[in-house]
This record gives C-alpha cells, structure tokens and sequence, in this order.
C-alpha cells in the first residue's frame, strides 16, 4: 500500500517514511506510526505522521 490515503494509515502501523532532509536521495526510515498529522483525506505525497520515536515525515508505504 502506499501512504496516500488518511484511511489506510492507522496509529500503530509500521510504515516508511521519508523525512524532509532525505526527500532529494530518498532514503527511508521505518518506524510506528504515533500520530497523524495531516488532516486531508488524502496527500500526493504521502499522509505526513509522527513515529514512535518522535521522526516526522511523508509515508511511503505501509507494512502488512
């Protein structure tokens, strides 16, 4: 799945993130999901959440 629709996205999930600093090389942190940060339904790029350990970025995809 990936990480453009809010509804797919649930606090607890393991997902991966990309994290501002690394949107150019597109390297990607994984991590679970603490928080939801965007509002809107949806997001071209990615739903933007807080990890466990406080890292915020745009979800990529989410892990099953």
């Amino acid at each position: 799945m990936n990480g453009r629709n809010r509804s797919d996205i649930r606090i607890g999930s393991t997902v991966l993130i990309v994290r501002k600093e690394d949107q150019r090389s597109g390297k990607t942190t994984r991590g679970v999901v603490s928080a939801i940060l965007t509002n809107s339904a949806s997001h071209p790029h990615g739903i933007k959440v807080r990890l466990s350990d406080g890292t915020v970025g745009r979800v990529t995809s989410i892990e099953e």
